[in-house]
């Protein structure tokens, strides 16, 4: 049977792209590790944030739409992401993001606060330190600095909660507490916009085990998307029980392909296919900060 590894990324939307960078790459110390665009959708920028190179559970990544109007969540979405610290660090990041004047909440030993845009964001410490997910050469200290994702909460209507649980849990083999769900009474309508996360990413070790979920998956009745090739790693597609849009992201090719480690996230990197439209697509994106 395949495996699911943890979480791979969470992708979100953003608005303005130069906020967005000063936010995460500034404030909260994740390292820029990939400039380059949506690729189904070359005239807005694809950002990726994360541990010094970009390793699976480590990434936040967003497509900044400056001229949209803000998202309103909706049943079938994420309503909080969690991202780990080390133990001891919490003090740390609330006396950081008071002194950024970022409005936090204290409960149940997490900070919860949101980004520029609205989305909701958690600071927990986590049990056990993992260095591979974190980003040592960036402005926050090494003993503090963000190391990857915890956790997700999904909002699911209540009926389908026991679907939604029963996939994740039972077929996919989520390890309990990577996705909780919070059970919503009535279906609420909403728009994808700044501040609303565009789907879950979880990790397969490779394009063998990637397969053996997709094949698995349709056979249960889902609709799963053929592999797309995202420069960076392979995906499928696919919307759970609850209307969450879940993909499974190989673990490589991995960010290194097309820049070395000290050039990550300093240029803007297209995939063969949009190369010939590099001019016209750098025209049409907005400048980000520099160094």
């Amino acid at each position: 049977m395949p495996q699911i590894l943890g979480l791979h990324h969470i992708t979100a939307i953003a608005g303005d792209p130069e906020q967005n960078v000063h936010f995460y790459n500034r404030l909260l110390g994740l390292r820029l590790v990939k400039v380059t665009v949506n690729f189904d959708d070359p005239g807005s920028y694809h950002l990726y944030y994360g541990s010094g190179n970009g390793s699976p559970g480590s990434l936040l990544t967003f497509f900044p739409w400056p001229r949209a109007y803000a998202g309103t969540r909706s049943t079938g979405e994420t309503s909080s992401i969690v991202l780990s610290i080390p133990a001891g660090a919490r003090d740390y990041w609330k006396s950081r993001l008071n002194e950024k004047h970022v409005p936090l909440v204290e409960s149940n030993g997490s900070l919860a606060f949101s980004d520029p845009d609205g989305m909701n964001l958690k600071l927990v410490e986590a049990a056990a330190s993992d260095p591979a997910l974190r980003w040592d050469e960036g402005p926050v200290p090494v003993d503090y600095a963000i190391q990857g994702l915890h956790n997700v909460v999904l909002d699911i209507f209540a009926p389908d909660a026991a679907a939604s649980a029963q996939l994740m849990e039972t077929q996919l083999g989520i390890q309990p507490g990577l996705a909780e769900i919070a059970t919503i009474p009535a279906r609420k309508r909403g728009h994808m916009g700044p501040g609303v996360v565009h789907h879950i990413a979880w990790r397969a070790a490779d394009d063998a085990e990637q397969a053996a979920w997709r094949s698995e998956l349709l056979q249960a009745g889902l609709r799963v998307t053929p592999v797309q090739d995202r420069q960076y790693f392979h995906s499928i597609y696919f919307r759970e029980p609850g209307g969450v849009l879940f993909e499974i992201a190989t673990d490589n090719p991995g960010f290194l392909t097309d820049e070395s480690y000290a050039d990550l996230g300093k240029h803007l990197k297209l995939p063969p296919w949009l190369e010939q439209h590099r001019t016209s697509i750098e025209a049409a994106l907005p400048a980000l900060p520099k160094d």
